[in-house]
């Protein structure tokens, strides 16, 4: 059996994407997203717990990411777990996971018509790199 190595995550930005061009004008987005589950312990009480994932964008959705996406943005991303590793100046081994983004899709309020002539077009919701629909998102679901 093959493996599956898939990551869904609903969240927001925790600061504004870091974007960087490598050789060849390829560009690469970086950011921490958080997630935050909230649920009652047995006295009754909200817990609040939030996790902080590093999510990679690459090319085009890291050019969107760049032009549309801001710190506290909402968004969901969907992609893989990508482990990487590097020895640090001390000689120590440092190990880093990543959310590798494949499809991105903002949660955020559509702006009213001000705000989006200063960003362009607010429309722009679905920017999956690979697999991306546009138009009705039921038209996609299986049942």
């Amino acid at each position: 059996m093959r493996g599956v190595n898939r990551v869904m995550l609903i969240g927001n930005l925790g600061k504004d994407p870091d974007v960087q061009f490598l050789e060849g004008n390829i560009a690469v987005a970086k950011f921490p997203l958080a997630t935050t589950e909230t649920f009652k312990d047995r006295s009754g009480k909200l817990i609040s717990q939030t996790e902080w994932h590093t999510v990679v964008l690459w090319r085009g959705l890291a050019e969107l990411a760049q032009k549309y996406l801001h710190k506290s943005s909402l968004v969901y991303i969907e992609g893989r777990l990508r482990t990487r590793s590097w020895d640090d100046k001390d000689g120590n081994r440092k190990f880093a996971t990543e959310v590798v983004g494949d499809n991105l899709i903002m949660l955020d309020k559509r702006m009213d018509s001000t705000a989006s002539t200063q960003t362009g077009d607010s429309s722009v919701e679905n920017h999956g790199s690979t697999d991306a629909t546009m138009g009705d998102p039921s038209e996609t679901l299986p049942f």
